[in-house]
């Protein structure tokens, strides 16, 4: 899983609440079991005009030219909700999304986006309207997240800050996932197994 400290990238709005993961990722792209490939379903039945995914919707915002590339979302409330399925921060993820910013989240999104190396970021929702607000405003505006200083500067220069319980942020600043997290104490795992007493073998 790769390491998160801090962020800069062009910032992109999908301004609705209670966005869920069948929105996310339908059903039907499921099957596989790997985290890859599921980029180019990400928000399939918005960005499609059909079901073969060959028609793009020119309406909707991930298919606009100025946001090609954006690696930071902006979204509203309870993000992520509905199924527990992981594949919607793998989909995000493989779509080169490196950051959710919302005023709240699903509390299964939640872990399963930090568990993959995903950022959800918490703000007051008057803080992440005024990011939508200057993204907006300007073409190419790009956020600034700093996981080590807990905080993000908007595109004009603001700055917010929002919090994540240390476990949590131990893991994205070294890039670890459950296996990566139980791996780092292996060597305490050796110890304790190699001075386990014969007789309670």
């Amino acid at each position: 899983m790769q390491a998160f400290t801090a962020h800069t990238g062009l910032a992109v709005t999908i301004d609705s609440a209670n966005i869920d993961t069948d929105q996310i990722i339908p059903k039907q792209f499921l099957s596989k079991v790997t985290r890859d490939g599921f980029g180019v379903h990400l928000f399939h039945d918005w960005r499609y005009l059909d079901d073969a995914g060959d028609k793009p919707n020119p309406d909707f915002v991930l298919n606009h030219p100025r946001y090609k590339g954006a690696s930071i979302l902006l979204t509203q409330e309870n993000f992520g909700c509905g199924s527990s399925r992981e594949h919607a921060p793998w989909a995000l993820a493989d779509f080169g999304l490196r950051v959710i910013i919302a005023p709240s989240f699903a509390d299964i999104f939640y872990g399963n986006s930090i568990n993959n190396g995903l950022l959800p970021v918490k703000l007051a929702a008057e803080q992440v309207q005024q990011i939508i607000d200057e993204v907006a405003a300007k073409e190419g505006a790009q956020v600034t997240v700093d996981l080590q200083a807990l905080q993000v500067t908007s595109p004009t220069g603001a700055v917010f800050s929002f919090s994540l319980t240390e476990s949590a942020r131990h893991k994205l600043l070294n890039g670890l996932d459950a296996i990566g997290l139980t791996l780092s104490f292996e060597q305490s795992i050796t110890d304790y197994e190699t001075n386990i007493p014969a007789w309670y073998a």
